[in-house]
């Protein structure tokens, strides 16, 4: 057997300076299904999607711009359900708190009000008072009770890391060194 090598023409300077034609039907339709391809793979916020749109060639603002609106329209992209439902699953999945779970919807590139609203409407549903004790519960479950002083600072950043305000922490930590304190 043999391979075949492809020989690839070389790019010159001059071949990247001329802008190609850009077929206005053809790449209105490739737009909206490699949108449509984009959102069954995972939803996504607007933002996310135009970022993903026009990293093609083939493609412009303007069109990426109809398809977003086109898809709109037909319900596929709202910002506001999408950020609802992606801090509803983060907080199902694992407990993390208020801090952390803003980062995370910020990197799917919502704007504040709408990470606003869907941490409110998240922590209506599942208070934070609930998630860190599920987080405390499942951290003693798995490296028991903090036995030395270095264990307690070490449950009490891992708390801090999942984005539990410090007065939240430092209250749960009280009430489990009283608990400890009367067995």
């Amino acid at each position: 057997m043999f391979k075949r090598k492809w020989n690839k023409k070389a790019r010159t300077e001059s071949d990247e300076e001329i802008p190609r034609e850009i077929n206005p039907e053809k790449a209105r339709q490739k737009t909206f299904d490699r949108a449509v391809n984009l959102l069954t793979y995972k939803a996504r916020s607007i933002k996310e999607l135009r970022e993903r749109l026009l990293e093609k060639n083939w493609t412009n603002e303007q069109i990426v711009d109809e398809v977003i609106e086109k898809l709109k329209f037909y319900g596929y992209l709202n910002d506001e359900v999408f950020a609802k439902s992606v801090a509803s699953s983060q907080l199902r999945q694992k407990p993390i708190g208020k801090r952390l779970l803003q980062q995370k919807l910020s990197q799917k590139k919502l704007d504040k009000e709408t990470v606003e609203t869907a941490l409110e409407k998240a922590f209506e549903e599942t208070p934070e008072d609930e998630l860190i004790d599920r987080a405390i519960a499942k951290r003693l479950r798995l490296k028991g009770k903090p036995e030395t002083r270095e264990d307690a600072k070490k449950f009490y950043d891992y708390l801090l890391r999942q984005g539990f305000s410090y007065d939240l922490v430092s209250n749960k930590m009280r009430e489990l060194a009283k608990l400890e304190d009367e067995f």
